[in-house]
């Protein structure tokens, strides 16, 4: 009875570390993540692949927007009066990407262009970037390192947001890991 008792010890034993170790790997990969391949489109109708995000090894910012959301108009206001600035201290290109359907989606850079965005503009009019990163709202915006890993990302806009996102972009340009910064 005694030899039972041990061997369903070990048995529980083991299946928790095997447990842990599966969530242990779990919870790291949510940390950083690679951005999936999707094909969306350019504001001139050509397929653009996802995986061709790329940043020459500087930071990236992808923030999803659409012309019906005020806060996401305001958040990319206040990233476009900025820009330049984040560009000459990280390197940091930002991918302003529309989710407005296809009806709307033609009118995405020209609405970008007359509020002056200087953003490299990309739509996801049939949310399929959108549904593969696994979010709801817009705005939406992610940081990735410049491996192309998402290492933080956000929900919603709030005045002054534009602070925290600079901070976070000096450390990814230092090559500092920002994935426990949610």
């Amino acid at each position: 009875m005694k030899t039972e008792t041990i061997n369903i010890m070990m048995k529980k034993t083991i299946l928790f570390a095997l447990i842990l170790l599966i969530a242990g790997t779990a919870f790291s990969q949510t940390k950083k993540r690679q951005l999936p391949a999707v094909n969306i489109k350019t504001p001139s109708g050509e397929t653009f692949n996802t995986a061709n995000i790329r940043n020459d090894g500087e930071p990236i910012i992808l923030s999803f927007w659409a012309q019906w959301c005020s806060p996401c108009i305001s958040e990319l206001d206040a990233f476009s009066e900025v820009y330049s600035d984040w560009q000459d201290e990280t390197g940091v290109k930002l991918y302003a990407i529309s989710i407005d359907d296809v009806r709307r989606s033609s009118n995405a850079l020209p609405f970008a262009n007359g509020r002056d965005w200087d953003f490299e503009v990309l739509l996801d009019p049939n949310s399929d970037f959108k549904r593969a990163l696994n979010f709801q709202n817009v705005p939406q915006t992610f940081i990735l390192d410049g491996k192309g890993n998402i290492v933080w990302q956000h929900t919603s806009f709030a005045e002054g947001g534009e602070h925290e996102i600079i901070k976070l972009l000096r450390k990814v340009a230092n090559g500092e890991d920002i994935s426990e910064q949610h």
